[in-house]
């Protein structure tokens, strides 16, 4: 490395060396280079140790905001679902609902188609009193006496008492 007109040095440059001291100041420049090496290489470490750590935070706080928003999402799926449960029962008991008033308003209509037809009394005034036009005055008297209807659909019974005469 030495040489009597200078020195190399690892950065490509040239020192002049003298030939009283040379050894030593060459030993000193080498420890103040191999100094300012090892303070270069602690900041670059301390730095590098400081991105890990910015880097390792950063995770975790995402870490934790994925964590809440999965958790969020658990919330929203349970209530979802109740609600689900929930509408599907009242849909179940609306279902049953309809089945249930669809019979009934079958059977009104079966009722009214009845009611409809002319009355056969057995006494020969039907057509006078029950349906000499198709039977809508049947159904108009039904509707402003409420008890006729009663007396309507009875046969008229005679008892065998009264035959004997």
């Amino acid at each position: 490395m030495a040489s009597s007109s200078g020195t190399t040095t690892s950065s490509g440059g040239s020192y002049p060396i003298q030939n009283s001291g040379s050894d030593e100041d060459l030993q000193q420049l080498m420890n103040q280079r191999r100094k300012k090496r090892m303070i270069s290489n602690r900041e670059s470490a301390r730095r590098s140790r400081k991105r890990k750590q910015k880097h390792l935070d950063d995770l975790t706080s995402q870490l934790n905001q994925l964590r809440k928003e999965n958790n969020q999402i658990i919330s929203s799926v349970s209530i979802t679902t109740q609600h689900y449960i929930s509408v599907e029962a009242e849909n179940s008991v609306l279902r049953a609902q309809v089945v249930e008033l669809s019979h009934r308003l079958q059977s009104l209509n079966e009722m009214i188609a009845f009611m409809y037809q002319p009355v056969d009394t057995g006494c020969g005034f039907e057509d006078e009193k029950y349906g000499g036009g198709g039977g809508t005055e049947f159904v108009d008297e039904f509707m402003n006496n409420s008890l006729s209807y009663l007396y309507a659909n009875q046969p008229i019974m005679a008892s065998a008492d009264m035959i004997q005469y």
